[in-house]
């Protein structure tokens, strides 16, 4: 069984202040036993709507950049591990990446992924501030289990999931900033279930909440059963992964046994087999 913590909080446009508060949950998941504190997109910094794209690259930082530099040191003196999200300055002119960081025990930054698919939608978008990242992150074995990383719009995405599941993830995360609107609550419980169920593996969901986001941050079964959900408090929640939930549900509901690559692959989708 393994520990982890689901940081639920509303970042301000202060990276100072939400540095500040990332540390406290920090050393409140270590303290009640977690082995990861699971954090929210946009811990860095709200971007507020009239926030233009130029402003926001003022906001950004390098990988290895000072907001991102004191969560290390802080994951290092704690021991545990930390999914971590910035504004991750690039090449192109007025645009960042939407990135998510694996930090683990020893303060080094084990993964880097960038959000592949930008909220174009419903009234939004993201490609006028972001641009998309060009890959997968393989997923990287940890002592939380086989990480597989994505950033909230990509849970609309089904192949995103399930590519990741059969390079060997487990364990899905995927730091969100789910947007408020007509049954963007429904959406979010039925995107996250669902990519649990179908792929037979966890998924850690943290979330922002006020602002203009929805809270509701949740982790998932692999047979989509919700065993925590944080409704529209701010907070922390540690919950208990059990390994072997993973491997009975995989047995006795085996969908990736079950799949049909060789028809797939005629139509051009995943080829991938088990």
């Amino acid at each position: 069984m393994t520990r982890i913590a689901l940081a639920q909080l509303q970042s301000s446009t202060d990276k100072a202040k939400n540095l500040l508060a990332a540390k406290e949950f920090l050393n409140q998941a270590k303290s009640e036993g977690a082995s990861l504190v699971a954090f929210p997109e946009f811990l860095m910094a709200f971007s507020p709507s009239n926030q233009s794209a130029e402003e926001l690259c003022e906001v950004a930082e390098t990988a290895t950049g000072p907001f991102t530099s004191a969560l290390r040191e802080s994951a290092k003196r704690a021991r545990i591990n930390v999914l971590a999200t910035i504004y991750e300055r690039c090449d192109l002119p007025n645009r960042v990446y939407d990135t998510a960081l694996w930090i683990d025990g020893g303060g080094n930054i084990a993964a880097v992924y960038r959000k592949l698919h930008l909220y174009d939608a419903l009234g939004f978008k993201e490609s006028e501030k972001f641009v998309a990242g060009g890959d997968v992150t393989a997923p990287m074995q940890t002592d939380v289990g086989n990480i597989g990383m994505m950033i909230c719009y990509d849970l609309r995405f089904p192949e995103l999931s399930r590519l990741l599941t059969l390079m060997g993830a487990d364990v899905l995360v995927a730091p969100s900033g789910w947007v408020q609107g007509e049954m963007k609550v429904e959406h979010w419980q039925t995107m996250v279930r669902a990519r649990a169920l179908e792929n037979g593996c966890y998924v850690i969901a943290p979330d922002q909440i006020g602002n203009v986001y929805i809270g509701h941050s949740m982790v998932v079964d692999p047979f989509g059963r919700i065993i925590a959900e944080m409704g529209e408090r701010e907070g922390l929640e540690v919950v208990e992964l059990d390994p072997k939930i993973v491997s009975d549900v995989r047995e006795k509901l085996p969908l990736l046994k079950n799949r049909r690559a060789e028809v797939y692959a005629k139509h051009g989708l995943l080829t991938k087999s088990d």
